[in-house]
């Protein structure tokens, strides 16, 4: 056993070693173009990138991937590329995944529990997910992440530094030093499945009276720093609805909606992490057609990349609203400075307002209407990102505050979810009746009761 797991050390240092090696050649190879006169972001540079990348299949796919989701952080050919690839590891085989089990609950673990799959249901970059049923025989979700994963996570971002210093050097319009921390932060956070749990825990608060989402039961009794076991929550992939019937569509995404602006509106809190894959759909139980099926509602099933905010942060997000609404300038400006844009002028104000007005669009718009029309789902956001790169290359810099970075990720993951589904609503009102009368105050009682419920802590 100890030379098994020796040998699958080995193998994921010289991974390790050989994709560092890889992204440095890239990188040069990147530098040299464009010290040479070429513009670096050439689809053979895209593509040897991904390739880099592409030889390990662990955290640096999600890291990848991230730095994808936000817009203009990378050259279109980039984003364009790492979004192909995919989110999953090699399998655990059914020896390792007892001896990681044992590990985790003790040599009489499978006791614990009324049945056990050893196949995975699911893989990702940090773990895989086990189906289950409990000793009650409820069906259970094991999701158990893989092993020497702390030392491949910091591994991966020291590749990460590596990657945003060269953008620094080559595309100094956006000072990424605030983006690269907060993703370290979060992707840190993403081992500790114990916060994970009370994570879904304070979402199972949140959305407890919201009939179209639902969110899984955490079993603390089966669950560990290392594994975390809940509810299994039946439920058919959510792309597989792009063809259902329009009143599907659309329940599904409005039910998507609650689930990401009522945590943020009301407690300040956002699930970060738009991949579709953390979304499945329930119906009503019928056996029809795909074109007849009628879905109700989503279970939101990944609690690891959570951000929660400061009230005085979501009340920046209402100020910008009321600000575009009713074209008041001042409270807009007054907005960035509230997040802590640094810099910040008139000019890049202005700016920045390019952007926000495409973010918001839905939003200030009330009628019924795609969340972005005639908008391919892979080129959202895309064209407003390179006009505000231009106008920034005028009169930036800029540095981009930390917390805004999932925000703007999350929202753009949305946005695209919506356009797959090609749903049609009034954002207008969804939006007015999550918002409420809105008061800060009020948030940050909110907040406090329900972190404190869960063992977690205020934004600092």
């Amino acid at each position: 056993m100890k030379d098994d797991e020796a040998n699958r050390f080995s193998a994921r240092a010289a991974r390790y070693a050989r994709v560092g090696a890889n992204v440095g050649g890239v990188a040069a190879r990147i530098a040299g173009a464009r010290l040479l006169g070429a513009r670096g972001a050439d689809p053979a540079n895209a593509n040897a990138l991904a390739k880099a990348l592409g030889g390990l299949k662990g955290p640096m796919m999600k890291v990848a991937q991230m730095m994808a989701t936000i817009p203009d952080l990378l050259p279109p050919d980039y984003a364009e590329e790492l979004q192909k690839l995919q989110c999953e590891a090699p399998a655990m085989g059914a020896a390792f995944v007892k001896r990681r089990m044992q590990a985790e609950l003790g040599p009489d673990w499978l006791l614990r529990f009324g049945g056990f799959d050893y196949r995975p249901a699911a893989a990702a970059s940090l773990g895989q997910v086990h189906k289950a049923t409990g000793e009650d025989g409820a069906p259970l979700a094991c999701k158990l992440q893989y092993p020497d994963m702390s030392s491949a996570v910091e591994a991966d971002l020291s590749q990460l530094d590596v990657v945003f210093a060269l953008h620094r050097r080559l595309n100094p319009i956006i000072d990424t030093r605030e983006i690269t921390q907060e993703i370290a932060d979060r992707v840190r956070e993403e081992l500790d499945y114990e916060r994970e749990a009370k994570h879904a825990a304070l979402y199972r608060h949140i959305l407890a009276k919201i009939d179209d989402v639902r969110v899984p039961r955490v079993r603390p009794d089966l669950s560990t720093g290392r594994l975390l076991t809940m509810d299994w929550l039946e439920g058919e992939k959510l792309l597989s609805f792009k063809q259902a019937d329009e009143a599907s569509r659309n329940r599904i995404a409005s039910a998507m909606f609650k689930a990401w602006w009522v945590p943020f509106s009301q407690f300040g809190v956002i699930h970060g992490d738009p991949h579709l894959g953390n979304y499945t759909v329930f119906t009503d139980g019928g056996e029809a057609d795909e074109s007849h099926r009628e879905a109700r509602g989503i279970n939101l099933l990944d609690y690891g990349c959570i951000r929660i905010f400061s009230p005085k942060f979501v009340g920046g997000v209402v100020d910008l609203y009321e600000g575009l609404l009713q074209n008041d300038f001042a409270r807009t400006f007054h907005a960035y400075e509230t997040w802590g844009f640094h810099g910040l002028t008139k000019e890049l104000a202005e700016i920045l307002n390019v952007w926000a007005r495409f973010i918001y669009a839905p939003l200030l718009d009330d009628r019924v209407r795609t969340v972005a029309d005639g908008v391919a789902p892979g080129q959202y956001g895309r064209k407003e990102a390179f006009h505000v790169h231009q106008a920034l290359k005028r009169k930036g810099p800029v540095r981009v505050p930390r917390e805004f970075v999932f925000m703007d990720r999350a929202a753009i993951g949305l946005g695209g979810a919506f356009l797959h589904l090609d749903a049609r609503l009034n954002f207008h009102r969804l939006f007015n009746e999550t918002i409420g009368a809105f008061s800060q105050d009020a948030l940050s009682g909110r907040q406090s009761a329900a972190l404190a419920a869960e063992g977690l802590s205020p934004p600092s």
